[in-house]
């Protein structure tokens, strides 16, 4: 009986694991975001650095988001620490909201090596679907707290019109 317990443990183990993985990998495969290495990002040499993981020409990081939509918006918010407002560019290209910019590194003052090294930094591009058509020209963007949030209002659509068409 016990044999029989440990068996049905390491299974409900195995699937929670799989259930796990899968989820993650669906999630991470629209969030997973590269940084490319800029004029302006200023990242350290690798000589300056003593993680064994530090890439000076590229890193990626998990930029998080939220859709919503209702009757007259759509709304993106996208967490990407560690900017300021002026870094982002967006744009609403064939019927993708695109957000871009460049994360730089800032240098502590003081002399010293890097021990870990695990920020991403560099330019970067994220671009979400829309499933709806959107008037670009009126949308609102704010950043706070590391979130940027992307209010779109949806283009009106008209009702359709009632047509009937005779048979001869």
């Amino acid at each position: 009986m016990k044999l029989d317990e440990l068996k049905q443990g390491l299974s409900s183990f195995w699937d929670s694991m799989a259930e796990g993985w899968q989820h993650m990998r669906q999630s991470a495969s629209t969030a997973l975001t590269r940084f490319k290495p800029g004029e302006a990002t200023s990242l350290p040499v690798k000589s300056d650095v003593d993680d064994a993981f530090f890439i000076p020409s590229g890193t990626w990081s998990m930029l998080g988001g939220d859709m919503f939509e209702d009757e007259r918006r759509v709304v993106v918010r996208l967490e990407i620490p560690g900017l300021d407002k002026n870094d982002f560019v967006i744009d609403v290209q064939d019927g993708t909201l695109v957000v871009s910019g460049e994360k730089r590194f800032e240098r502590e003052s003081t002399e010293g090596r890097y021990r870990v090294l695990q920020c991403a930094y560099g330019s970067f591009r994220r671009a979400f679907p829309l499933s709806v058509a959107v008037l670009p020209e009126q949308a609102q963007a704010s950043y706070k707290n590391g979130v940027l949030r992307v209010e779109l209002p949806k283009a009106s659509m008209e009702a359709p019109r009632k047509t009937s068409i005779k048979v001869e």
